[in-house]
């Protein structure tokens, strides 16, 4: 490991969650106002994550008052607070760019669910069971 790998690793922060696009996500900011520094929040949707390791980016967007408004945060950076994942939204492309030139409903996106989870699943786990002739969860044997 080189110099550089060594003062990249000091500066990067031990917990920061796994940001994709679509996701919904509270940036906790230190923002300087004169003297007093205090902590403003910003909550939008990841459009973008670029870069990786210590120069990772997220772009977050937001509709406020019927203005879009877009920031950039270094994940990395001193002045981020934390970062809080609200949900997982479930899309198929990496930039959401196209989101820009839509409103209201239709710049909805979908949560993502865990794999494994629901009834639908649930449903064909038993079924699944039943077919090897094992007992599904939650059945007993007679």
């Amino acid at each position: 490991m080189n110099v550089i790998d060594q003062l990249e690793k000091e500066q990067q922060k031990e917990a920061t969650p796994e940001l994709r696009p679509g996701d919904t996500v509270r940036v906790h900011a230190k923002v300087v106002e004169g003297t007093r520094e205090r902590i403003q929040v910003f909550e939008g949707l990841v459009i973008r994550v670029t870069g990786g390791g210590l120069r990772r980016n997220v772009t977050v967007r937001r509709v406020t008052h019927g203005v879009g408004v877009e920031r950039t945060f270094l994940v990395h950076s001193p002045r981020i607070d934390k970062i809080e994942v609200m949900r997982h939204g479930q899309v198929r492309r990496a930039r959401l760019y196209y989101l820009r030139g839509r409103v209201g409903k239709a710049a909805r996106i979908r949560e993502r669910r865990e794999e494994g989870t629901g009834s639908k699943a649930e449903a064909l786990r038993a079924k699944a069971a039943r077919g090897r002739g094992e007992p599904a969860a939650g059945e007993e044997e007679e």
